[in-house]
């Protein structure tokens, strides 16, 4: 499997893939594209796909939070925790060099790399007008309403020779009951939302498209 060529921003290939992508063999694909961005012969790339229903298993994942596998469940050998993915939840995978800066993100900075996906995806829900917010000690992007907080994206971050791999997952209007079969990242208090919940009934079309205003907001050099 290769991931499909795309289009060219500002020296980064995005790409995305039509119907369902298979979880193991896009993983395959990101790590034979991140092996090529390593040795020059490739540009780094954001790839834009969904997946069957699939649960990961990130490095610190337990055991006891797996709840109920009802779906498929692969070691993903991304950091984090236990993650749902499927149809109707958009999945970004991310591949950059971070041995180069990439706009405010210095090189070799880790935990800067990790704030600006953060930031990504809180300007890209900007745009339809729903307020994504941080939250110490938990990872990914949360909303609060009515007193209840919610998680509408996801974060998981790989680094193989200070190329990154993985990325984030944007709930665009995926069955929220099939996150019940896991502890979403580890996360027991707090329930998981998405856009077409939250009532923004918007397209995977119109999330790409945000995503890619986002992008330049955040990663690209303010005299570029």
């Amino acid at each position: 499997m290769l991931i499909p060529t795309g289009v060219l921003r500002d020296g980064v290939e995005w790409s995305a893939s039509d119907g369902l992508v298979a979880y193991e063999p896009a993983i395959a694909a990101m790590g034979a594209r991140v092996a090529a961005i390593q040795a020059g012969d490739a540009p780094e790339c954001v790839w834009l796909v969904e997946h069957p229903p699939t649960y990961t298993a990130g490095t610190s994942a337990r055991a006891e939070d797996l709840r109920d596998a009802r779906f498929p469940t692969v070691a993903a050998g991304r950091g984090g925790q236990w993650t749902y993915h499927g149809p109707g939840q958009r999945v970004a995978y991310v591949m950059l060099d971070l041995t180069r800066a990439h706009g405010p993100v210095p090189p070799r900075d880790v935990r800067a790399y990790v704030a600006a996906l953060e930031e990504w995806m809180i300007r890209a829900l900007d745009r339809f007008n729903v307020r994504g917010e941080r939250r110490a000690g938990r990872v990914g992007i949360w909303v609060a309403r009515d007193g209840v907080e919610e998680k509408i994206g996801a974060i998981g971050v790989r680094v193989t020779r200070w190329v990154a791999w993985h990325g984030i997952a944007l709930n665009v209007e995926p069955e929220l009951s099939h996150f019940s079969g896991i502890v979403p990242c580890g996360v027991q208090e707090h329930g998981v939302t998405s856009l077409h919940a939250l009532g923004q009934l918007v397209t995977m079309a119109e999330v790409d498209a945000a995503l890619v205003g986002a992008w330049q907001e955040v990663f690209t050099p303010a005299s570029a």
